[in-house]
């Protein structure tokens, strides 16, 4: 089944439908002022997309882990140090 696009008039008139159409597993697909806007997708899509986010998204040990080890790595370029007057 296609991705249904409503307009946001159309998909409050037609609720039920756009419900029904997102429970079948048709990503429903909203507009204002012809723009897209937002998609309605059924609870277990939601949930899917929320597990497959998370299993995939490295965690903050990962993140630490990355950082380059050697000091000589990381250029630091010709930095010039000034005077600060803390008065």
């Amino acid at each position: 089944m296609m991705n249904r696009q409503w307009r946001l008039q159309d998909a409050k008139t037609h609720l039920s439908q756009v419900v029904e159409g997102a429970l079948h597993g048709t990503p429903q697909h909203i507009t204002r002022r012809g723009k897209a806007a937002v998609v309605v997708l059924s609870e277990g899509e939601y949930a899917r997309l929320i597990r497959n986010a998370q299993t995939s998204a490295p965690g903050f040990v990962a993140h630490l882990l990355a950082i380059p080890q050697e000091a000589d790595t990381f250029e630091h370029g010709d930095v010039a140090l000034r005077d600060v007057d803390f008065e």
